[in-house]
């Protein structure tokens, strides 16, 4: 059985490639359309672009290394992290600076203490237009990861440069798709926001945004229940009319945590076993303050140099969970880093990105292609080419697919609504719709083992409900077609089986 409409996210992605290439015939004399044309059909065959944003030390860089599994971007106040960096997947390490002007330069592979050290040299960032970071790590073979500067950087170069590749005012955005992370809900990241969603030529709706609830632990101050209280605090998030609109949810998740946890090292575990041995009462009494733990007459068998790079590295909360996991009997540094990845909420994220990004890959890409084809068609209109823009504008219009991500987004930002047929009705047709998975399991709401014969029922009975209602009388149009769409869904299911 396949996942739900497969047939038709493929004849999706034939119709583009098809009108993208006719596009590349017809201004075959233009060699700067055409080269864009190109980008844009190449992009096809491409990883899913997924940029991670976010305010000045929110920690983007430091999930950015949670996610991949090694330490590769920049955590510090360096230089670099002032420019856009794109890390994708490579046979050997590479980095390359591509500068504003003048050819590329690869740069050289350093590592200290296992990290990534990125030198640009002479280079003055606002002199680099990016640097791409080529990795073997197969957590890149999916998706590149653009790490992009702080969006409220003192600098207002900087802060534009990561505005301008987020949000462009006259293309789609170079991103597919977008983690914004936020430590508080300020009015600076709900302008963001909704600058991504409302860009004219992007169009992007919250189906291409999750919010991550950064640097979760400190919510808590380091307890060893500040994950609780984060997922309180992200859940209010995710229930606020604004965010609700604008990022399909929000997840807490502490980076640092999880970046640990992919890449603990024997060294740490030792020192966290070796301190465990000694009394709750005074680990816990040194974990007060950083200048307690670190005070070079502590009573432990463990460097005051050797405890401040365990700060650094897990956080006061890490730290304090570690130890509570030894003292449990945990006796394997493999194990202690399998738990503090689960308990840093980063599998909950990549479970997230599975469903919303990876899955509607696809989707996403072919969508970025056609609206950057319908802005060269908008800025380079020429006789004959009206027949692409109606092309165009027939795939987006009538692509079931893009039709389902255009009713989430009604949705959620509650132009439509479904609340006359039951409260949980919203719910469920966002479930229908894929909003939690495009598994046919998942849009029906059933376990993953559950047989065909019940798929079947289920969205059989789906089905006849949201075409009753599309036949309803007493409904206007508009939601008359959102159950339209709804229905096709359930076809679509049917179709799959």
């Amino acid at each position: 059985m396949t996942d739900g409409l497969t047939a038709e996210r493929s004849a999706i992605e034939r119709a583009v490639r098809g009108v993208l290439l006719d596009a590349l015939n017809a201004y075959a004399d233009d060699h700067a359309v055409a080269s864009t044309l190109a980008g844009h059909l190449d992009r096809m065959d491409e990883p899913l672009r997924v940029a991670i944003a976010g305010k000045m030390k929110s920690g983007k860089s430091t999930l950015l290394n949670a996610l991949v599994g090694e330490e590769i971007a920049p955590t510090d106040a360096s230089e670099c992290t002032r420019i856009l960096t794109w890390y994708q997947y490579g046979s050997r390490p590479r980095v390359t600076l591509m500068p504003n002007s003048g050819p590329p330069r690869e740069l050289p592979i350093r590592r200290v203490d296992g990290r990534l050290r990125l030198d640009i040299g002479d280079d003055l960032p606002d002199d680099v237009e990016r640097l791409a970071v080529e990795w073997p790590s197969r957590s890149l073979r999916a998706m590149t990861i653009v790490d992009t500067p702080g969006i409220d950087s003192l600098s207002a170069a900087v802060s534009r440069r990561a505005m301008t590749f987020l949000t462009p005012e006259d293309e789609p955005s170079s991103a597919d798709a977008i983690i914004y992370l936020l430590r508080h809900l300020h009015a600076s990241d709900v302008n963001f926001l909704e600058s991504f969603r409302d860009t004219a030529a992007g169009k992007a709706t919250m189906v291409n945004t999750i919010g991550v609830l950064s640097r979760a632990d400190e919510i808590g101050v380091g307890r060893i229940d500040a994950m609780i209280s984060a997922r309180a605090v992200a859940a209010r998030y995710r229930d606020h009319p604004v965010v609700r609109q604008l990022c399909s949810t929000v997840v807490p998740v502490d980076g640092l945590l999880a970046q640990a946890g992919r890449t603990l090292r024997q060294a740490e575990y030792s020192a966290i076993e070796s301190m465990a041995k000694y009394p709750r009462e005074l680990t816990n009494a040194m974990l007060v303050s950083v200048d307690r733990f670190t005070r070079p007459d502590a009573p432990v068998p463990v460097s005051a140099e050797q405890r401040a790079a365990l700060l650094d590295r897990l956080g006061v909360f890490g730290v304090r969970l570690a130890l509570t996991f030894v003292r449990a009997g945990m006796r394997d540094s493999t194990a202690l880093a399998q738990e503090l990845v689960r308990r840093s909420g980063l599998e909950e994220l990549r479970e997230l990105l599975d469903v919303h990004f990876a899955e509607r890959g696809g989707l996403l890409k072919s969508r970025s292609a056609l609206l950057g084809l319908d802005g060269v068609l908008r800025e380079h209109p020429r006789d004959g080419t009206e027949l692409l823009g109606a092309e165009v504008e027939r795939i987006l219009a009538g692509a079931h697919e893009f039709r389902e991500l255009a009713l989430l987004s009604a949705l959620r930002s509650a132009r439509v609504s479904f609340g006359s047929f039951g409260e949980e009705e919203d719910l469920t047709a966002e479930r229908l719709l894929g909003a939690t998975g495009t598994l046919s399991t998942q849009r029906l709401g059933l376990g993953p083992n559950a047989t065909i014969a019940e798929i079947r029922s289920s969205a059989l009975d789906a089905l006849r409900q949201w075409r009753t209602r599309a036949e309803s009388p007493l409904i206007d149009r508009e939601t008359a077609e959102a159950c339209q769409v709804i229905a096709r869904t359930c076809e679509g299911v049917l179709a799959d089986m």
